[in-house]
């Protein structure tokens, strides 16, 4: 953030999506087609600094004013991307929620390859509690990986390894079933790296067959069904 900038003061298109009213990207499409009014005038620099919790914003006539806080649990299938839109046309979480939640962001991600517990909210200020390393929030997630994992691997784990120059680490793990073949683990994790557990395992030897997450801080996925969500 610029040093002149006041306190408070952010840029347009980001004061719009803190209201909870759009996506960053619908937040500056929406501002340069001149549907946003700053103060009675219609403003269509998405960069302009407001102070969203004062000043007077209009979207298509309609007084911007900041939602209360919503949080919807969603069970994310495996194969569908946490994103908006896909360049490629692949199925996303927003093709699956209903319209209701559009405007609404997902609190971290899960890649295309996970299943599982995905929150997502319309407040920004929640999302970044929940997702910054220093509120220590639990993750808990469920993996299947080829071969035998043993203690020692579990405990490797748990004191970290070195991956692409980044040491990858959990703060729990457990040892769910075993075989030859596959092993089940319970991993905690209270930050999330970029694909974190498939990088961990692969760097232990065990390539990932499945990964889902079943915890997020207080909030679980229980027995909520692949494709269902629920608000709390």
């Amino acid at each position: 953030m610029s040093k002149s900038r006041k306190k408070g003061r952010v840029p347009l298109f980001r004061a719009l999506s803190k209201l909870g009213l759009a996506s960053r990207i619908e937040a500056r499409i929406a501002i340069e087609s001149g549907r946003v009014k700053v103060h009675g005038s219609i403003e269509t620099n998405p960069e302009r600094a407001v102070n969203p919790d004062t000043a007077h914003i209009q979207v298509d006539g309609v007084k911007a004013e900041k939602s209360h806080t919503r949080v919807i649990l969603f069970h994310k299938p495996k194969g569908v991307l946490t994103t908006k839109r896909d360049p490629e046309g692949r199925k996303t979480i927003y093709d699956l929620l209903p319209e209701q939640f559009a405007t609404f962001h997902a609190v971290g991600r899960l890649d295309m390859h996970t299943s599982g517990l995905l929150l997502l909210t319309n407040d920004t200020k929640f999302s970044s509690f929940m997702t910054d390393p220093k509120s220590g929030i639990e993750r808990v997630y469920i993996v299947g990986v080829e071969g035998e994992a043993l203690d020692s691997t579990l405990q490797k784990m748990k004191s970290g390894v070195m991956d692409q120059g980044e040491r990858l680490s959990v703060e729990g793990a457990k040892l769910l079933k075993v075989s030859g073949k596959e092993s089940l683990i319970e991993l905690v994790l209270t930050e999330g790296k970029n694909r974190e557990i498939r990088r961990l395992c692969a760097a232990l030897g065990h390539d990932v067959r499945s990964l889902k997450r079943i915890q997020y801080g207080s909030y679980f996925l229980d027995s909520l069904k692949t494709g269902e969500w629920i608000e709390v």
